[in-house]
């Protein structure tokens, strides 16, 4: 059971965190107005704002702000009038102004600018301030030293700017600190920002890749400076639900004069309110610690040795700074420590239910992952509320259920790194490598935040929407491997696909890298899909469909020998970027082979396990246009293509069920029993379990197996997409608990709704065209046979998009029949007109056997390689559906071997009726290369070819199954893109 599965019934509900939206007022230029000694004791060996930016590289910390020194009056106001001053920070010895006086005249003209005032430590300053005006100084510290206080100054004003949005809007924690004294707080600001940060760096593994990392180091708590009782009253009201903790001074002013208990007052109100609120006095008087005993809150002596350190201590066990402790309340004794999400859900259920319940109720666990900017799920638990202790066993499943839940959740949409110790089920999309993903990766990731973007996606009943799990090799894999190995000047040899194969095969890939497929195959549980996913692939021009090869590997519990099996089919698919038919491919795209980079996507191969076979219920591919509607379809309604069992199938060009989203129950295919027989799938792919039937090959489809459909019958897959031909009665009739012979006919999905197909793909191809611009094709795979009670599992697997030949910009040409065309279809692809080809190779009709097919291959082949080194473009005609890798179906041609040709022709005989090509990676690529396509089947009295005036040209050359005449005048080859027609003219003619 996959677990997107497992928890798909979690009614939990989670919000993205905003952290863009955190921390947006920042200090950026700060005016530092001091003599030129003043500076010197501040930078000691270096200059302010190196000081400052290392301190920021060392704690992780971007945007460090950038410091202006001036040492007079004069100098601070041109400055400011000049510059973008975030902040002004002055010293007692200013030239030409006190101080004092300087902050009032900044004041008025700048009322927005805060203004802080740096002293050195002693008693005769202090005694100097009480007597000065400071009305216009937001904050005074005291240098005591410590380069720590620069960034703490800093930090201090932006989060006291940020507070409003940040902890009231979006969550974000806060530390309130009550203390007028300079001498203190310049002390303990520093520390408690220093344990902030080194906090921060620990939960910023919660961050699924580098940018997730450094966005929650914006969620860190924020501190909120009070020095009055009714300051620290505002903050506390203001932000109650979002305080971490309090730490506080016992004597400070309160309604303007001095009150020698007011911090025993804001503790006593704080407790009645919240009695679980970690809460610190400290005090220089070592009366109130029997006070702070009495209303069960912390304490501290100010003038003891071990100040700093006792704070310290406090941070870390009461608000939640460092590892979460499960303790024993009898004893106190330490039961279980976790250091991060994933070690608590693993530990939760091992955790004894007094010890659970005991940090239950006092919101233990919340508060350590809000410390932690885990606010949505924080958010969650802190909800949950234990009113007997009975309940804890069930909560305790509860929880473990919605850790679950979210680690999957937040995961969607994301690429993370791949992280061999952290990596587990949960993380759904990875890379490796620090590359790019390739087109087909990025694909994938545009998928994956599509499902969360839209909510359509979670709206149908009992369904999932998700992509397979993955993990991504960036290309510069590719390029290690390559460069290491040597292997550029082999791969653009003329070597034969054989040799380039073995000699890949052969080169070792980095060793680290085996590493991580291994832990990759400890987590798996499923057959892997080793895809390409080249630079140039899923490209918005050239979408390069199905050129480089895609191997399966099957599963097994050794996950040595799984690893080492998929670094074989990695190195398969990185050979098969010089295989003859990518080279072609390239060289037909005016692309350099040379500037091709690979990546990899492995991927858990969607379905179940029968025995030794392995594969999904059905499998599709939907495109946003359709290029042949059946009336009442439309175009832009989009057209599905469904099989059973692996989607190679389709892309390959078997025989699938065709179906328009928006009529779901109109196939023709279906339209009589005799056109079910014949126009519907006869068998299905399936991959051999065998470990050992995976070996490289050239042939991606080594250990495909193709099977019967009564194999898919017997094995339960044809419940929900099969009917049964009754031989007796000669009638079809839906469902498979009927005697008789197996068809595909979808019926209980299409007709009667069993799953909601035609909606889902309607939705998948409204959303795909609207964030793509333009029409795309959707590879899909769906699993109906999950356990019972579990949800179905719809899996997108691939996005492309459409170069529409249809709607391509060109002249607005109007195409009719007329005696002078040996050539008509008015179902056409491409725009424009075609006036350079005098070569055309046809299969010869007369005594035709689809039989031959395969045999018709390497003729076509050896011509297609004359004419490319001739520079002669052709046109090529001939039965059935070209590409098709069903030789019953058409000649199965790879595009490397026909790729000279510039425009092709699929013809129906009267015994041999194929429908025209859509949906594969062969018509895929024909109409992105805009290679003209027209589709003609006299016999149906769809469109016209004169085969007779082919036959009595002269051959250039000829062999058992085709002919390539020279008409020596150019054709002229007409395509209304508009309307579907084409015409082409015998030579000389118009």
């Amino acid at each position: 059971m996959s677990l997107e599965t497992k928890y798909h019934n979690e009614k939990t509900q989670f919000e993205d965190t905003a952290f863009e939206r955190l921390m947006q007022k920042r200090i950026h230029k700060v005016l530092l107005i001091c003599s030129s000694y003043d500076a010197f004791m501040l930078e000691e060996d270096g200059r302010i704002d190196e000081q400052i930016f290392n301190e920021y590289v060392a704690l992780n910390l971007r945007h460090p702000p950038m410091f202006i020194q001036v040492s007079s009056a004069e100098a601070a106001f041109r400055a400011i009038e000049e510059n973008q001053i975030d902040l002004v920070i002055t010293m007692l010895s200013v030239g030409g102004m006190d101080p004092f006086s300087l902050s009032k005249v900044i004041k008025e003209s700048h009322p927005d600018i805060p203004i802080v005032v740096l002293t050195p430590f002693s008693r005769e300053v202090s005694l100097k301030l009480s007597k000065e005006d400071t009305s216009a100084i937001d904050y005074i510290f005291c240098w005591l030293g410590n380069a720590d206080l620069l960034l703490a100054i800093i930090k201090v004003i932006e989060d006291g700017m940020n507070a409003p949005t940040d902890v009231s809007e979006i969550g974000v924690q806060s530390i309130l600190l009550v203390e007028d004294s300079v001498r203190f707080y310049s002390s303990y600001l520093p520390l408690i920002y220093k344990t902030l940060f080194q906090q921060s760096r620990k939960f910023m593994t919660e961050g699924l890749n580098e940018h997730q990392r450094m966005m929650r180091m914006r969620g860190r708590p924020k501190i909120l400076l009070a020095r009055t009782y009714e300051e620290a009253v505002e903050l506390y009201n203001k932000y109650s639900n979002n305080i971490l903790g309090i730490i506080s001074d016992v004597s400070f002013n309160r309604k303007g004069i001095k009150d020698s208990t007011a911090g025993i007052r804001l503790a006593r109100r704080v407790k009645k309110e919240n009695p679980f609120m970690p809460f610190l006095l400290q005090s220089s008087d070592l009366k109130f610690m029997a006070v702070a005993k009495e209303i069960k809150v912390g304490f501290i002596h100010k003038h003891s040795k071990l100040l700093l350190q006792e704070l310290r201590d406090f941070l870390t066990t009461y608000l939640a700074f460092g590892d979460f402790v499960f303790i024993d309340p009898d004893t106190g004794e330490e039961i279980a420590r976790v250091s991060n999400l994933q070690e608590l859900q693993e530990n939760l259920l091992k955790i004894p239910n007094k010890s659970l319940l005991y940090h239950f109720k006092r919101d233990h666990i919340s508060k350590w992952l809000t410390a932690r900017a885990l606010f949505s799920i924080a958010s969650v638990i802190k909800e949950i509320k234990v009113t007997a202790d009975t309940e804890i066993e069930q909560l305790k499943y509860e929880l473990y259920n919605i850790i679950a839940h979210f680690r999957m959740y937040k995961g969607r949409g994301v690429i993370a790194t791949f992280d061999e110790n952290t990596y587990d089920e949960y993380v759904n999309f990875s890379r490796i490598g620090e590359g790019s993903l390739g087109g087909k990766a990025r694909g994938l990731a545009f998928l994956s935040t599509l499902i969360k973007k839209y909510p359509v996606f979670k709206s149908f009943d009992d369904v999932i929407i998700t992509i397979p799990r993955t993990v991504v090799l960036g290309v510069d894999i590719f390029e290690n491997f390559m460069e290491s190995n040597n292997l550029y000047p082999l791969g653009l040899s003329d070597a034969s696909d054989e040799e380039i194969l073995r000699q890949f095969v052969a080169a070792p890939l980095p060793e680290d890298l085996y590493t991580k497929l291994e832990k990759f195959c400890n987590v798996i549980k499923k057959p892997i899909a080793v895809r390409s996913s080249s630079m140039l692939e899923d490209s918005h021009h050239q979408p390069f469909a199905g050129i480089y090869s895609t191997y399966m590997v099957p599963y097994t519990s050794d996950a040595h020998r799984m690893a080492s099996q998929l670094g074989d089919a990695i190195k398969c698919v990185y050979a098969s970027v010089y295989f003859k038919s990518g080279k072609a491919y390239m060289s037909s795209t005016l692309n350099l082979i040379d500037e091709e980079r690979m990546g990899i996507v492995l991927q858990e191969i969607v379905g179940q396990a029968h025995e030794n076979r392995f594969y999904p219920t059905f499998s599709g591919v939907g495109r946003s246009s359709n290029f042949y509607p059946i009336p009442p379809e439309k175009s832009e309604e989009g057209i599905v293509n469904v099989a059973l069992g692996l989607g190679k199938y389709i892309v390959e060009g078997g025989v699938s069920l065709r179906f328009s989203p928006e009529y779901p129950t109109k196939v023709m295919q279906l339209s009589n029993p005799d056109m079910m027989l014949r126009e519907t799938q006869k068998c299905f792919y399936a991959l051999d379990l065998d470990i050992n039937s995976f070996t490289p090959s050239v042939d991606d489809g080594i250990n495909i197996r193709t099977l019967d459909l009564r194999q898919a019958l017997a094995d339960g897959s044809l419940k929900w997409i099969g009917s049964m031909f009754d031989l007796q009665n000669q009638v079809v009739r839906d469902g498979t608990f009927f005697e008789g012979y197996p068809i595909v006919t979808f019926a209980s999905i299409l007709k009667y709704d069993a799953f909601p197909l035609a909606n889902i793909m309607k939705e998948v191809l409204k959303v795909g065209q609207i964030e793509m611009n333009q029409p795309v094709e959707i590879e899909f795979a769906v699993d109906l046979q999950t356990p019972p009670g579990s949800p179905s599992v719809f899996y997108l697997l691939q996005i492309r998009p459409i170069v529409d030949s249809r709607v391509s910009l060109g002249p607005n040409i109007k195409v009719k029949d007329s005696e002078k065309a040996f050539i008509y279809s008015e179902a056409a692809l491409g725009n424009g007109i075609i006036s350079d080809i005098k070569d055309i190779v046809y299969i010869k009709t007369e005594n035709f056997k689809p039989s031959n097919n395969p045999k018709i291959v390497t003729e076509i082949e050896k011509l297609n390689d004359l004419l490319q080194a001739e520079n002669k473009p052709y046109l090529l005609i001939g039965p059935g559906r070209w590409g098709s890798q069903d030789p019953w179906l058409g000649v199965p041609v790879k595009w490397g071997q026909i790729a000279g040709t510039r425009a092709i022709v699929e013809i129906g005989l009267e015994n041999y009726s194929v429908d025209p090509s859509q949906g594969t990676h062969f018509f895929q690529n024909l109409t992105s290369l805009r290679v003209a396509y027209l589709y003609i089947n006299m016999h149906l009295n769809k469109g016209k070819l004169n085969f007779q005036w082919l036959d009595s040209l002269e051959a250039r050359h000829e062999t058992e199954h085709i002919r390539h005449v020279d008409t020596k005048e150019p054709l002229l080859l007409q395509i209304d893109g508009r309307d579907g027609k084409a015409v082409m003219y015998y030579p000389g003619e118009q």
